[in-house]
């Protein structure tokens, strides 16, 4: 079955397990360009599973997962690596930043890696550095910056190559409430203005609240389905 011309994401009973234990048993959904979606519910739920399923990340047991008309679920190793590098972001609830790099540079990884000059892909790193409040910390590595600043410099990292989705699994996990309200801001306005389908991941409802729509996971299956104006996070 091929999937619907107007869904970026597409996702068809995909099951997925854990050293023998099961984590998705029968998900499908469909994501459209530009559509901020979160998937909810409690930990051990299978979100996680779930984005690594999307991206590319894992490869699933059954079913099917298709990116703009793409079989992500047969593709190489190879070309799932490129296909993350190229058209996805992802932010973990941890940074995982390069110890070696400065903060721009992480920042810049995606621009460089895919051959971007070093002037260029340095002004569109300190430009999201800058929207996240951390241009301050440009030119330091990750171990003389605080937690947040880190998760903040992988935000920009997520996003300083205009992806065409960014999966964010519990982002802002590390962050006090007013630095989480706006990094979340930030990355959901990002997702508007510039066209890119957000994924998110989070047990936080309030959170949820700034998606266009939710997905509900409970034991590795569908929960539920809503879909409201999304409202923006208060600090």
């Amino acid at each position: 079955m091929a999937p619907p011309d107007d869904d970026v994401l597409w996702a068809r009973d995909v099951h997925y397990s854990h050293g023998g234990s099961p984590a998705l048993l029968g998900v499908s959904l469909g994501i459209q360009e530009s559509e901020i979606v979160a998937v909810t519910g409690p930990r051990g739920c299978g979100k996680t599973t779930l984005l690594g399923c999307l991206s590319g990340l894992l490869v699933p047991s059954g079913g099917e997962v298709w990116f703009s008309g793409m079989p992500v679920h047969t593709l190489t190793p190879t070309s799932r690596e490129r296909l993350r590098r190229d058209k996805f972001g992802w932010v973990g609830d941890r940074p995982h930043l390069v110890p070696e790099l400065t903060a721009w540079e992480n920042a810049a990884l995606p621009l460089l890696l895919t051959g971007t000059g070093h002037r260029a892909a340095k002004r569109a790193a300190l430009d999201w550095l800058e929207r996240l409040d951390v241009r301050d910390c440009a030119r330091k590595r990750p171990a003389a910056l605080l937690q947040a600043q880190r998760q903040r410099i992988a935000i920009a990292r997520a996003l300083v190559h205009k992806p065409a989705v960014v999966f964010a699994d519990e982002p802002t996990a590390p962050l006090h409430r007013a630095d989480r309200a706006q990094a979340l801001r930030t990355l959901t306005s990002a997702g508007r203005s510039h066209g890119i389908t957000v994924v998110l991941a989070t047990h936080d409802p309030e959170v949820a609240t700034l998606a266009d729509r939710t997905l509900t996971l409970l034991d590795g299956r569908e929960a539920d389905s809503t879909s409201e104006p999304a409202c923006s996070l208060s600090a």
